[in-house]
């Protein structure tokens, strides 16, 4: 690894690049937590499920629809409305536009939303929202294949989503062990996992977590949580599933939740509150950075400008997000992890569930993703 640590290379980027920032370590803490992001939505994307997923949604708290949370990621039950090939001298891609061009679309494109697909300069909107209602949310993708044209597939996604994806970063100050605001946002993430589903967590007086769930015949069903968390997973039962939502987390940087092997308190938390617990390793963070950000390779330019050109110090707006992102720095980024999947997978340690796998997840997003949704919502 070109760097120690995630620590040292955080140093490398305020000096290398967020130098005219006031406070340029906290600048490149923050480059680094959207780092952290980019590279679990390309992960979600490589892995086939983009059609399926909504970024930055409020989600209700199970049977406490008062109560909402935004998360990063959220994979919801999708139904194709159809494609549309666009040329390239139609930008701006508005949702009304899409609307207006899209066979028999079911919404009224006057109630479309007003954020762009892509923008006259070529700044892409990663799940684009066109329209949404109680029902269902419409979002646009912007396929990879653009000779000549730009295609765009159109989607409607259920509300409720059957996984959630977040991510937890927190920067450590200089002269500081820790960042103070760990374990509060630690507590956060734990909430919000442990609110969102169906699946109830009960810690038994052994120490042992038992999952418990509400059944549609009024009965509370109840089983060692892993064991439960696998039938649901694996079932065709509609009152298992209908309100179910499978929890990830994501977390990164060493000099806050230590290792794999050697969990601190916040580490230990949000590993008994989310279903899946994924480690960032500083190896993988720190490849991603050399690799297309300080010393790219010609075809991977883009990303580095792309990031570069975010980080200038003067007023503008970010293209490299996993929100908003240059387009060409998207293609290359799609490029880079087609090419290079087995590595990246290789980038994430499990901390929980025990002794499974980051395939082993992918299985579970895949079997809960080909569920007949319309079936077990109706």
């Amino acid at each position: 690894m070109p760097y120690d640590s995630v620590d040292a290379l955080q140093r490398a980027l305020t000096n290398d690049v967020f130098h005219y920032a006031k406070d340029a370590k906290k600048a490149a803490g923050r480059a680094l937590g959207t780092l952290v992001e980019i590279i679990t939505f390309y992960l979600i994307k490589s892995w086939g499920h983009e059609k399926a997923t909504a970024i930055e949604r409020r989600l209700p708290e199970y049977a406490n629809p008062e109560i909402t949370h935004n998360v990063e990621f959220s994979l919801h039950p999708s139904r194709d409305l159809g494609s549309i090939e666009f040329e390239k001298s139609q930008l701006p891609l508005t949702p009304k536009k899409i609307a207006e061009s899209l066979d028999n679309a079911t919404w009224d494109s006057a109630a479309s939303k007003s954020t762009p697909l892509l923008t006259s300069d070529e700044i892409l909107r990663n799940a684009c929202t066109l329209y949404e209602d109680d029902q269902r949310v419409i979002i646009a993708y912007l396929g990879k294949d653009r000779r000549d044209k730009y295609q765009v597939a159109v989607n409607e996604l259920t509300p409720h989503p059957f996984a959630v994806i977040e991510c937890k970063r927190v920067g450590v100050e200089e002269g500081v062990k820790k960042g103070p605001q760990a374990i509060e946002k630690a507590k956060q993430g734990a909430y919000v996992a442990r609110t969102v589903s169906s699946l109830q967590k009960i810690r038994m007086s052994d120490g042992s977590l038992y999952g418990v769930l509400h059944a549609d015949s009024g009965e509370l069903q109840y089983e060692p949580y892993e064991q439960f968390l696998r039938r649901i997973v694996a079932s065709d039962d509609p009152s298992l599933l209908r309100d179910f939502t499978l929890t990830i987390g994501v977390v990164s940087n060493h000099g806050n939740w230590f290792t794999s092997d050697d969990h601190n308190k916040e580490l230990k938390v949000l590993a008994q509150s989310y279903d899946w617990l994924l480690f960032l390793t500083d190896v993988g963070l720190s490849g991603f950075v050399e690799s297309l950000l300080l010393e790219p390779r010609e075809e991977y330019q883009p990303i580095r400008d792309a990031f570069i050109g975010s980080y200038t110090g003067k007023r503008g707006k970010n293209r490299f997000t996993k929100v908003r992102i240059a387009l060409e720095a998207d293609l290359a980024l799609q490029d880079y992890f087609t090419r290079n999947i087995d590595a990246i997978e290789g980038w994430f340690n499990i901390i929980s569930p025990a002794e499974r796998s980051v395939v082993d997840l992918k299985q579970e997003l895949d079997l809960l993703s080909s569920k007949d949704w319309g079936g077990i919502l109706s």
